[in-house]
């Protein structure tokens, strides 16, 4: 799987464990997705998914670096379809 479809995954992944914001925005826990055994077996490295998904602002958060445990309460926002679609043409 290649990091665009890495991301897709990640994106559904989001939506299906997080909560919709009113803004059309999905949020969800750190430590939700690490520990959820549908992620764990679909991502091999899921920070690295996150970090890839950040860098093309389909999702957002507050730290650099994500760490099992110790940033488990770190909310993820996978942002809007409009916006995360835009985001991803754009590169």
């Amino acid at each position: 799987m290649n990091v665009e479809e890495e991301v897709e995954r990640l994106k559904e992944e989001i939506k299906r464990l997080g909560k919709v914001q009113g803004d059309g925005s999905y949020k969800v826990t750190f430590g939700v997705l690490f520990n959820d055994d549908k992620c764990a077996n679909i991502f091999e490295a899921l920070v690295g998914t996150l970090r890839a998904a950040k860098k093309r602002n389909v999702v957002t958060y507050e730290v650099e670096l994500l760490l099992q445990g110790v940033h488990d309460d770190v909310e993820i926002t996978l942002r809007p379809a409009a916006e995360g679609s835009d985001a991803v043409v754009k590169k």
